[in-house]
């Protein structure tokens, strides 16, 4: 039992802390064989996924909790500086965290058998780890300047991965772009920070939101930090880079940048629960969340109807699939208010909006994350991601459409799949804050059927095409992953109320409670 408090305590260190050693020592363990490399992989993955579920139990059942880096220094002048990181794990977090390390773990199962036969194996899964470490960073820490450590390696990561393939000139391009807009971000974000920094002496999240004072410069961080979240979660209008790096990344980092976009997102609420709470304009910041959910909702939809690219098919309906849960949010956002106990909701449809929202989250991150990997097995047997070359794959893939139309109709909210619980806590919730948002939503989500049946028939319909007939199913490391996805999606489906009431709920609950969130940072988690 001492053994396993002293882990608990230092989990969230170990969480980010292996996979960055591990990244370090995959490119020497290569040099003595694949299996061995391989097999240090998956066990990494598989013992960061265990201590990533036994970290969430602990802070689900017995609450948040602080872990500190560092201490404080006297300087020669006899003043106190504090040298430290503060990670802030709380149920909001290790609800982020789960997802992240539940994909890292299928993704690199799945990529055992996808990248087998390509060279550069030993830097993709060095990168895959940086990018794990990337991601439990940023959900974890509760320090502005290490958000922005964490948003770097995670973009480095994520531009190398994605430009995975360096024989494709879409590759390298969609590469370069990502890198770009990530760079012009980070600088973007160093500068918000240092905007806190100036006025308020201070990095922690905890000690700033308890001194801002929403004045101009406080206004411009805002801003700025609200539009480089809403583009590396894929955004409308600031999305044009997801569809091209989605679409030429490998199919397991197409589910890992679904994660990362996750995080970003968080990032995003974090921000605009956690920093400024009640201190913002929350009609208009509501408003201005609610248009980019609507815009991606509408953009994302229309432009997958027309795709050729089963990837790029994919991606567009990611951006769709981003709009609910922005607009959900955006909803929740507007109905808080302050009383002597804390931030509240000012009524129940704002709490179940922002609840929705929450809950999409999971739900897109397992339907959006299956159906890249189906387009992954796709390309794995028949070398191609174009529809017009496609037709008749369920005579030789019979697994894999069956997985595609499962994770094609669980993201267009039809029951008994997971995203129709989520969805219908959106549309109810939203109906009673504008109608006219729940109308445009159904839409949406008619029209995405329409976009996924259209995919379905054109690539997995009709006779057998002669270029196919070698075909067959794709190998049970990459069946397996895929088939977890499905049964999560199953299971969310058939036992929505156990997931939203123990996990979804603390998790919001936990967001909206700034006052709680403050008061754990400087009791250091007491």
């Amino acid at each position: 039992m001492m053994y396993w408090d002293k882990f608990l305590t230092h989990a969230p260190a170990l969480l980010v802390a292996v996979p960055l050693f591990a990244a370090f020592l995959t490119p020497i363990l290569s040099k003595f064989g694949s299996r061995l490399r391989n097999g240090w992989i998956l066990i990494i993955a598989v013992v960061t996924e265990l201590m990533v579920i036994a970290l969430t139990y602990h802070v689900y059942v017995e609450g948040g909790m602080v872990y500190v880096f560092g201490d404080t220094v006297t300087l020669p002048s006899g003043s106190s500086v504090p040298v430290r990181i503060i990670f802030n794990v709380d149920a909001m977090s290790m609800f982020m965290v789960f997802i992240s390390g539940t994909l890292f773990l299928l993704g690199v199962l799945y990529s055992l058998s996808f990248i087998e036969d390509e060279s550069g194996k030993d830097k993709f899964f060095t990168l895959m780890l940086l990018l794990a470490a990337g991601m439990f960073g940023l959900e974890l820490t509760g320090d502005l300047f290490n958000l922005f450590v964490f948003f770097e390696i995670l973009s480095i990561a994520s531009a190398a991965l994605v430009a995975y393939r360096i024989d494709r000139a879409e590759s390298i391009e969609a590469g370069f772009k990502y890198m770009t807009l990530s760079v012009m971000a980070g600088l973007f974000l160093l500068f918000s920070v240092g905007i806190f920094y100036g006025q308020y002496d201070a990095l922690n999240i905890a000690t700033i939101a308890e001194k801002i004072e929403y004045n101009l410069l406080d206004k411009v961080a805002l801003v700025i930090l609200i539009t480089i979240f809403a583009m590396k979660c894929g955004s409308v209008p600031m999305h044009f880079w997801k569809p091209d790096a989605y679409g030429e990344a490998p199919a397991p980092i197409s589910l890992l940048l679904i994660a990362s976009g996750q995080a970003s997102l968080y990032a995003l609420f974090r921000v605009s629960f956690t920093l400024y709470g009640l201190s913002l304009d929350t009609e208009a910041v509501s408003w201005v969340i609610i248009f980019l959910g609507v815009a991606s909702m509408f953009v994302g939809v229309t432009m997958a109807l027309v795709q050729k690219d089963i990837k790029r098919f994919i991606a567009y309906l990611a951006i769709s699939q981003t709009g609910y849960m922005l607009m959900a949010v955006g909803v929740g956002i507007a109905s808080l208010q302050e009383t002597a106990t804390g931030v509240q909701f000012l009524n129940g449809y704002g709490y179940t909006a922002a609840k929705g929202g929450i809950f999409h989250i999971l739900n897109d991150a397992i339907t959006i994350g299956l159906l890249f990997l189906v387009a992954g097995a796709i390309y794995y047997r028949t070398g191609t991601t174009d529809l017009n070359k496609m037709g008749g794959l369920a005579h030789r893939m019979p697994l894999t459409s069956a997985f595609f139309l499962i994770g094609g109709l669980a993201l267009t909210g039809l029951p008994p799949f997971n995203s129709f619980s989520s969805k219908l806590l959106i549309f109810e919730s939203v109906y009673n804050y504008n109608p006219l948002l729940t109308i445009i939503g159904l839409v949406m989500s008619i029209l995405t059927l329409a976009a996924v049946v259209k995919i379905f028939h054109s690539a997995f319909l009709g006779p057998p095409m002669k270029r196919f007939r070698d075909v067959k199913e794709v190998p049970p490391a990459m069946l397996l992953a895929m088939s977890v996805l499905v049964i999560l999606i199953i299971g969310i489906g058939l036992f929505p109320n156990m997931v939203v009431d123990r996990f979804v709920e603390p998790a919001l609950d936990s967001l909206v409670d700034k006052l709680e969130y403050i008061r754990r940072i400087k009791t250091g988690g007491a």
